[in-house]
């Protein structure tokens, strides 16, 4: 296939799993060429109404807190604003005032900063290995330690930081279903198996790991990550993305910078060789 330099995937199709800005992500696809197949592989659901998040939320109140983990930008604030709904907001920023605030990433560290707060910390590499290897050298012996969730629920960082003495306060958020356009998602496994796509570039966790269980699922499981692995070119945004791809073993490509704009550029630069 002849690589045209303003139009790098003319002839490719890539498949987009997002259910937030995937829109921009195809767009800047599609100026690059590309033909591009949207189906949401997970539906993000607030938790503010169930009453989950306000006692978790309540929990942290109840007792001096000695270190905050933001992990998303976006489930920070979320939580900033459900606990101002439920009255809690400025008991709840007085008390994350007083704690160590960690940040995952600039946009966490974004949330944190546009909560009138600050970050003593922010993970190099946007891991959260960063953060936990920060706790464990500074001590979390009978210290509490606030963690805010995204879709993995970081079970391996939790239990680590127990055995070192914290008690661990998770606070989940949002909550991932199945997407509201099943259907779509189903199609675009069907097409992938069928090799009509040449390329994924994944932006979430819960995606992915919704795409590979959806597979499995409706039977389809095997055959997915067979073309997974031969045919497709995956791209993921950055570590967190990814750990889902790579515990299913498959191969995948990160950009630099954890960022829509380098995740395209990745997949433009290599999918004409990689489909080579």
């Amino acid at each position: 296939m002849t690589v045209d330099d303003t139009e790098p995937l003319r002839g490719f199709t890539v498949g987009i799993t997002a259910e937030r800005k995937a829109g921009e992500l195809g767009a800047l696809l599609e100026r690059r060429g590309a033909q591009v197949r949207y189906a949401p592989a997970m539906h993000t659901v607030p938790v503010h109404d169930d009453g989950e998040l306000t006692a978790a939320t309540e929990a942290v109140l109840a007792r001096p807190v000695h270190h905050v983990v933001a992990v998303t930008g976006t489930g920070f604030r979320g939580w900033i604003e459900s606990a101002e709904v439920r009255g809690l907001g400025e008991r709840l920023l007085e008390q994350l005032r007083s704690a160590e605030l960690l940040a995952r990433g600039a946009k966490a560290r974004g949330a944190v900063r546009g909560a009138g707060l600050r970050e003593s910390f922010t993970a190099p590499t946007e891991e959260v290995a960063d953060i936990l290897a920060r706790l464990l050298e500074v001590g979390v012996e009978g210290q509490r330690v606030v963690v805010q969730l995204h879709g993995d629920p970081m079970t391996d960082f939790r239990e680590r930081l127990r055995a070192a003495g914290a008690e661990v306060l998770p606070i989940v958020v949002y909550r991932w279903t199945d997407p509201e356009d099943l259907p779509a998602l189903d199609r675009l496994i069907d097409e992938v198996i069928a090799g009509e796509v040449h390329a994924l570039p994944l932006t979430s966790a819960p995606a992915a790991t919704n795409f590979l269980a959806r597979a499995q699922r409706s039977g389809r499981g095997e055959a997915l990550l067979e073309a997974l692995r031969d045919k497709v070119f995956i791209a993921c945004v950055g570590p967190v993305t990814a750990a889902p791809i790579a515990r299913a073993g498959l191969p995948h490509a990160m950009p630099e910078r954890a960022r829509t704009a380098a995740l395209v550029k990745l997949v433009a630069d290599e999918l004409p060789t990689f489909a080579r």
